[in-house]
């Protein structure tokens, strides 16, 4: 156990009667404020600067602990560091002051002798507060219980605290109060450090995996003029100068075309993406996907790479490529199974379902099972809409939903053997849509035909249809060479990786109601 194992409490410099929560929120907070505040005008009279400009460290946390982890119980070596952090815990035994900081790598002790320091330094590390910033310099040492520290000979405020920081088991239990205050709950909550830790590296491992197949990042524009590459309602904007409307991107997906077609051949964009749509455990109006597409290649190219490059990125994050999904152990290098939605829809009513079925006999079937139809919609979308109904949520294990109808595949080629269906596919995980992707349509007077067919939901009140760009058939006319075409949704994906129900537990900043006065 570490020499400073008392844990913090905000309550502790309050006034007598105060609470953790009183520190936390009221009169409680405001008097330890107050406090705080007249500490830093104490340092300013007297000549000191409680927020300096800079501190040179030599190592980080994480350093000291992988250079000087080994050390024997009660060694004292003379080995100079200077590190920073914040201080996190804090125990005074008279001449002697513990305290525990913290930087991004991790936590080490401090050990600081009122010998070593002088009177004066020491009465002012003893005036220091629970989340002040520290720089120290000092030799680095284990106590004799074992606990690797730094012993100081000087320790530096470099940005005094003024509000107390939240305990962990007081100050966030709320979590519209973690997801609102994210800088408090990174300070004391591990599991969301480690939550974005693992996104981090999902990320840097695509980035990777995708090099090393020949991938070239690129960036593509945020307003866009048309509205494409998805089904959403979109945010819009007005281009003052320009005297336009625009919207901001609902998918990159026409735009990474468009570069196929100026013959890049491979490229990708890990994109910041809006749609104006509510919120969930699954949904957040801005959100980041990952697009990809691959010249002469197909489906079957780019539902590989899928796993690969997911597969890999649960190891490099995790270090594993099991998950625990509903209490089950996932590999996920096994190989994931391709289902085709027609057959689940079929499974799920116990009648055949194909789109070159009359309209009337599957809204009948949609009837019988409880399924919402709207009257503009085919066959094709009502099925997908009784496999969202009957199957969707059942499938835990990574599983390819295959072959969607032409009715709600705008952007894909027909199926080579079925002109009724797509060569199309959904990645699910845990009831959950992570991955789409197809081989795209390439001929220009198809595309047109469904852009106009997309044009006309539109205006018959689908606000989540598109309309017919005019610039991405123009592009198609110069050619586009076959095509697969992948999407990530990268916040999902993180999900599964760190084994959390919510979205807002991987985006640093989600979408949330305006805070209450």
């Amino acid at each position: 156990m570490s020499d400073s194992s008392t844990p913090s409490n905000p309550a502790a410099d309050a006034a007598p009667g105060d609470t953790a929560d009183d520190v936390l929120s009221g009169s409680g907070l405001e008097a330890e404020k107050a406090r705080r505040l007249a500490l830093v005008d104490e340092m300013r009279n007297a000549g000191a600067n409680p927020y300096p400009y800079r501190f040179d460290r030599t190592h980080t946390l994480g350093e000291v602990r992988s250079s000087w982890g080994e050390l024997e119980p009660g060694v004292e070596t003379d080995d100079a560091v200077s590190v920073a952090g914040r201080i996190m815990l804090k125990r005074d035994s008279g001449k002697l002051v513990f305290a525990t900081i913290r930087d991004r790598s991790g936590d080490i002790q401090l050990f600081i002798s009122k010998a070593v320091v002088g009177d004066d330094a020491f009465a002012a590390v003893k005036a220091l507060d629970l989340g002040d910033w520290v720089g120290v310099d000092g030799t680095v040492m284990t106590t004799r219980k074992g606990e690797l520290s730094v012993k100081p000979d000087r320790v530096e405020l470099l940005s005094k605290a003024i509000r107390p920081l939240p305990d962990k088991w007081h100050g966030l239990s709320d979590v519209d109060t973690r997801f609102r205050q994210r800088y408090a709950d990174l300070i004391v909550n591990d599991a969301a450090r480690r939550n974005f830790e693992i996104r981090h590296e999902t990320v840097a491992s695509f980035r990777r995996t995708l090099a090393a197949h020949g991938f070239i990042e690129v960036e593509t524009p945020v307003l866009h003029p048309e509205v494409g590459g998805a089904h959403a309602r979109p945010f819009t904007t007005h281009h003052n100068s320009l005297d336009m409307q625009l919207y901001l991107r609902i998918a990159v997906e026409l735009y990474l075309k468009r570069l196929i077609v100026g013959g890049m051949e491979r490229v990708y964009e890990i994109a910041r993406t809006f749609r104006n749509e509510g919120t969930s455990t699954r949904h957040n109006p801005e959100f980041t996907m990952m697009e990809l597409y691959q010249a002469f290649g197909d489906w079957n190219d780019v539902m590989d790479i899928t796993e690969e490059l997911i597969t890999t990125a649960a190891r490099d994050a995790l270090g594993t490529t099991v998950v625990e999904i509903r209490g089950e152990s996932i590999d996920l290098a096994d190989p994931w199974p391709r289902k085709r939605m027609i057959d689940y829809a079929s499974e799920g009513t116990g009648v055949e379902l194909h789109p070159s079925m009359p309209v009337a006999d599957v809204r009948k079937v949609a009837a019988d099972h409880d399924v919402f139809v709207e009257e503009r919609w085919g066959s094709g979308k009502i099925i997908e809409e009784i496999f969202e109904k009957t199957s969707e949520s059942a499938i835990v294990r990574p599983t390819f939903v295959t072959g969607h109808p032409v009715e709600i595949s705008p952007l894909a080629r027909q199926d080579r053997n079925d002109p009724f269906l797509t060569e199309r596919f959904e990645l699910f995980v845990d009831g959950r849509e992570l991955a789409n992707g197809y081989s795209e349509l390439n001929d220009p007077v198809e595309q047109r035909a469904r852009f106009e067919d997309e044009q006309a939901a539109k205006e018959a009140g689908d606000a989540e249809a598109g309309t017919v760009d005019e610039d991405y058939i123009r592009a198609l006319e110069y050619g586009m060479p076959p095509t697969g075409g992948l999407g990530i949704g990268i916040d999902r994906l993180a999900m599964l990786l760190a084994g959390v129900d919510s979205i807002k537990e991987v985006i640093l900043f989600p979408t949330l109601r305006p805070e209450a006065p």
